[in-house]
Parts: C-alpha cells; structure tokens; sequence
C-alpha cells in the first residue's frame, strides 16, 4: 500500500498545540522556522519518505539485513535511500549549525521523524540512533572529540550506536562489566561484550561511532563506576580521515518478531588486544551521559509508536473502503457494502485515528517544550518547559508505544482474515510495533520513572499544574457552548478529576505503602497518557470550531471535531478504571503466593 505524509494535521499540531508561532517569534535563533518554512521543510521530507523510504518497507521485511563473516548487508535500496537522505541533509536538520546542521526547532524535526519512521521503522532507526550520538558528544564531549566527530555524524557521512546493556545486565545497567584500561597516551583500550546494538555493523556509511559504556579499572561497582566512551568501527587519521580498523567486531545479528531490516547487532570489544576508546566527559559519570542519548531515544521511540500507528491506520483505511462485505445493519442497501460502512469497522478505524492524532498532538506539545526549555531567552519559561517536558517524555514513550499495539492489532482486525496472511503487510505493522514497549526502557521503566521522578519527587506539584492547564481547557469547552465543546468538558472533567485523585494517592503513599503505589505505576502512566492525549484533543476542537467559524478548510476541521469527540466519549472513559486500579488494586498485585505462580 501507499503511503501518504499527514503533513496537515503535523503543522495543524506546530501551529495550535506546539506554538511554533510564538517560538518563531521570541527564540532569535528560530525567527526563520515559522509555518511557513515548516511546511516547505515537511513536503520536502514528506516526498522523500513516500516515494524512496516507503517503497522499501515490505522489502526489508521478506529481505532482512543478512550477516555473513563479520560483516552485514543491508536489504537491498536501503544503502541507496541513505545516500539520498544524507545528500538531502536530513540528518542534520535540527542539529547545530555549528557542526553542519540546520538548527531548525525540535517541533519541526520531530515532524519529520515521525514521517521516516512511518515509512520504514527499520530504516528510520539508523539516523535515530545517531541523533543520540550527536545530542551527547555535544553535551559532553571534549572540543577534540566534537571536532573529530560531530560534523560526520551531523552530516549523515558517519552513524552513530548506544552500547548499554550486556547479556547478563539487561535492563540493570548496575551490572555492567565492559571494562576501560587508561592508556599512556590518554586513549583507554576497552573490552567487552554488548548486545542488542542496533546498526551496529551495517555497509550503509563508512564509520560507525560507538558509544560504550564500561568501567575503567579500579572504578566502583554500580551504577556510580561507569563511564562512556567514543569507539569508533575505524580510528582517524591526525588529518582527520579513516585510518585502521579498531578492534571491534560484529559476531552475530538477531533473529527477530519484527523489524527485520534493521540490523541488531552482538559486538565484542577487544578480543585482540583492547579496542582504542576515547572517554566522554568524566570519569564515572557515564551513565549521566548515556541518558542525554536516552532520553532522545525515548522520546524518538514514542515518535515511532504514532508513526507505525499511523501507517497501520492508513492501510486499514484503504482496505476497509476497497473491501465489500455483508449488507449494512439498517437496511439501506440490499447488497454488500464496503465494509466502512459497517458501525464497527468505524467504531475501529475512529479508534486508531484518534489514539494516533492524540499521541501526535502529545509528542508535538512535548517538542515545543523542548525548544522553549533549550532557547527561550525567559529564564522562567526555560525552567518550566524543562520540567514540562521531562513529565511528558515517559509519557510519549510509554503511552505512545502501547498506543501502538492497540492501533497496529486493530488494524489487522479490519482486515479480518486477510490481516493474518503477511502478503496484505497488516502484519509488519503489528510485529514492528511490538519492540517499540521494550526498547530504550520497557513500559514499566517509563512507568516507574513517572512515578518516582516525575511524580513523588515533587509531591506532586507537576502533575497538578498540569491539571490546572486541563481544567483551563475545560472551562474554555464550557465557554463555546456547542454540543460537542459540552460533552467533551464533561469527560474531560471526569478524567482530570481521576487523575488528580491518584497523584494524591501517589505523592502521599510512595514511601509508606511504595508496593501498593508501584503496583499501579503502568496503569498510572496509561491514565495519564491518555488523559494528556485527550486534553490536546480538546484543545484542537477549539481551534477546529473557531476555524470552521471562519469558513476555514471546513472538511479538515469537521473531520478534526468528529475525532476529539470519538476520544472524548470512547477513550477518555478509560482512566476512571484504570485509577480505581492504582488506588484499589495494590493488595491483590502482590497478594497472591510466589509459589503459586
């Protein structure tokens, strides 16, 4: 099937929910990325990702990425597609222009992930996995290691891997045992095994920058002993240019449920003699440093849970239009009708559409906070966006990816039978998505952060803030008066209301009952995703009724109401029952003997 960019409902998110406007208006640094150069950058995008990347989806997944004597093959396009993507500066985009890039705003940048993304998770997971590498060498990188490294990976010429966890560590990065051995020079030779490297070896660009977490000798044990290393696939030249093969070898690549094309690489460090590492900042704080990556990660892997949704809804659409089966239930046909014209089939396709718009809106409102708490030249406005931002991030990741598996299965129940043979590609979708609630944290590592981080920390204070925007947006419905303004203030209501019991629950319970309070830590974020999601649903049905008002794109605007009323009355409902589990359910959690499992 084809694949078409949502470009209007991006920029209808940049412009109503993110405030590209306003960030345009008060950043210096960003007076020339206002709408209209956001829309000239996402049709650019938009037509690479549908005519080069798209078509190689289906392909990476019936030819995946193929390991043979240390070395890895690509599917077949996909060394060619990222010749075009570097050529076009893609890499770049909203990376400093100090180094190459284009320093356009997060908000635009995220935007174009996602359209990547949706074109082909697998592909798309290379040039994501370098803007981590990028984001922390330009944190906390020395000037040598930004000068040596910074303008090739921003370029695209050189890609980037984070090497966290090991076979025995998993998600315990505490575990940890690569080790760093200081060097005369000032290198460090460091050995080690690491898994799960994503393009860890491929052929697609001629140096791999790894970046390695290990404990020099002699550090401390946990998490406080682990520092991070540049290591890259070939060392440089004093002039800059390739020079010897470090010692780092790819010894195997996985066999996986979906994402096949991308290449999950087993790399062993040192087996002759010590690979040549270069440490990031300092010592002991490699984990401080690798999660500047993860945190990148995070949010961009929430971006690929919308962008696989949508790609996913996008398919079950022209299916459920080309598909005729069955009369209609009220008789107005004698014949078979496509079957989007079944109640449910659309009770199904409004569901996809509106968790995807919902978890955009999310993920864009995340971005413009992003920019603000980055650029903002108000030192107030920095530290709230900052602190907005850092609630939202578990919350796109982890509520953006479990989004996605709901979306992604609803999608093979459209097409009922035919979503189980692989030839419709319904299938790819579902399995591709399946990753996404695993890596760069699990669902409950998002989960326990919102809860201990984000939420106990500070007694709840975010949280409620933000229940205060919400209950702003609710009166604002209330205001407008029309029917559906009226009823999606009351669900809204209803959820803000439950959410705010359970931050009490949470602020006042963490430390004397943290049992019962992490019990519902997923539940927790599922409510609170979801409530954030339809909030920005509310929000764009404000915008959307004054536009229409105004004589405004009227089948673009009625089709945005219809889908924030569809959230608000059929998706919304669901955080009452998921507080009633985080405030009631803890005991019986926990209460059932280990033995009898």
């Amino acid at each position: 099937m084809t694949f078409s960019a949502p470009v209007k409902d991006m920029l209808f998110a940049m412009e109503h929910l993110a405030d590209l406007p306003h960030l345009a208006s008060s950043v210096p640094a960003f007076e020339d990325a206002g709408l209209d150069t956001a829309a000239a950058v996402l049709e650019e995008c938009a037509k690479l990702c549908e005519e080069v990347v798209a078509p190689l989806n289906k392909v990476g997944d019936e030819q995946p990425s193929s390991f043979a004597n240390g070395s890895v093959t690509t599917t077949p396009g996909f060394k060619q597609a990222y010749e075009q993507f570097v050529q076009g500066g893609w890499q770049g985009l909203k990376h400093s222009a100090d180094w190459g890039g284009q320093g356009l705003p997060k908000t635009i940048g995220a935007a174009c992930d996602e359209m990547l993304h949706s074109a082909s998770l697998s592909f798309a997971l290379c040039p994501m996995l370098t803007d981590g590498a990028i984001e922390a060498l330009l944190t906390a990188g020395s000037d040598t290691l930004k000068t040596q490294y910074l303008e090739k990976l921003t370029s695209g010429e050189w890609t980037g891997t984070m090497n966290l966890t090991e076979p025995q560590a998993g998600s315990d990065l505490s575990q940890v045992r690569s080790k760093a051995s200081p060097q005369a020079d000032g290198s460090y030779k460091v050995s080690g095994t690491k898994i799960f490297i994503t393009y860890g070896e491929h052929d697609m660009a001629e140096n791999i920058i790894h970046l390695v977490l290990a404990r020099v000798d002699g550090a401390p044990e946990g998490v406080k002993g682990i520092s991070l290393f540049v290591v890259p696939k070939f060392l440089l030249n004093a002039d800059g240019s390739l020079g010897t093969r470090n010692d780092v070898d790819c010894v195997s690549i996985e066999h996986k449920l979906g994402i096949k094309a991308s290449p999950t690489a087993v790399l062993q460090f040192g087996d002759n003699g010590g690979a040549i590492g270069y440490l990031v900042g300092e010592e002991n704080r490699g984990l401080e440093y690798m999660f500047i990556m993860m945190n990148a990660a995070r949010y961009a892997v929430g971006l690929q849970g919308v962008a696989v949704a949508e790609r996913s809804y996008q398919q079950a659409v022209q299916y459920a239009r080309e598909r005729v089966q069955s009369r209609p239930v009220d008789g107005s046909s004698k014949q078979g009708v496509a079957i989007i014209e079944h109640p449910d089939v659309r009770r199904m396709l409004m569901t996809m559409r509106a968790l995807t718009e919902g978890c955009r809106a999310t993920a864009s409102l995340a971005a413009g906070a992003f920019d603000r708490a980055h650029h903002h030249p108000d030192e107030a406005q920095r530290q709230a966006s900052a602190t907005l931002y850092e609630f939202l991030v578990p919350l796109v990741k982890g509520f953006g990816t479990e989004m996605s598996q709901e979306v992604t299965s609803l999608g093979v129940q459209v097409h009922g039978g035919m979503g189980f043979i692989e030839e419709t590609g319904a299938a790819q979708h579902y399995r591709d998505s399946k990753i996404l609630t695993i890596y760069e944290g699990t669902t409950a590592i998002q989960a326990n952060d919102l809860v201990g981080r984000k939420t106990a920390r500070d007694g709840g204070a975010t949280a409620r803030a933000i229940a205060a925007d919400i209950a702003a947006t609710e009166a604002a419905l209330q205001a407008s008066g029309s029917n559906a303004t009226t009823r999606t203030a009351a669900q809204l209501g209803h959820a803000r209301q439950a959410f705010e019991q359970v931050v009490d629950f949470i602020a006042n319970q963490a430390k004397t009952a943290p049992n019962a309070v992490y019990a519902g830590s997923v539940p927790y974020l599922m409510l609170t995703g979801n409530l954030v999601a339809g909030w920005q649903m509310a929000r764009a049905l404000l915008v959307a009724e004054q536009q229409l008002a105004a004589g405004q794109d009227s089948a673009f605007m009625q089709a945005k109401i219809a889908t924030a009323l569809f959230y608000a009355e059929h998706l919304l409902p669901r955080v009452s029952a998921q507080a009633d589990c985080v405030l009631h359910g803890g005991e019986s959690v926990c209460g059932m003997d280990l033995a009898a499992f």
